[in-house]
């Protein structure tokens, strides 16, 4: 290998353990785990939270019961977004 592509690998490694530790580490010991886009285990439990919410606020009429709810719902979809790590602005040049 060419000493600018050794260089460039470095830079993708030092990029990956910087980015989610976790998946370098697993990855370097030949297990690797799911990257932290697709670990969603925390979203889950706050969707099913506001589910149960809702559905409470919904059975006896209590508006402040839905509306948290629905501001949990909020939030587990944005715990979704696979992009949320990733600041803004900072979109990486458009390949061809």
């Amino acid at each position: 290998m060419a000493h600018f592509d050794d260089e460039h690998l470095r830079d993708l490694e030092a990029r990956m353990r910087r980015d989610d530790p976790r998946f370098a580490k697993a990855l370097g010991s030949g297990r690797p785990c799911r990257p932290r886009e697709y670990r969603h285990g925390r979203a889950w439990l706050v969707l099913a939270i506001a589910l149960a919410c809702l559905g409470v606020g919904m059975a006896l009429p209590q508006g402040i019961l839905i509306a948290v709810g629905l501001v949990l719902a909020g939030a587990a979809g944005h715990l979704f977004d696979p992009q949320r790590a990733r600041p803004r602005g900072n979109d990486p040049p458009a390949t061809r």
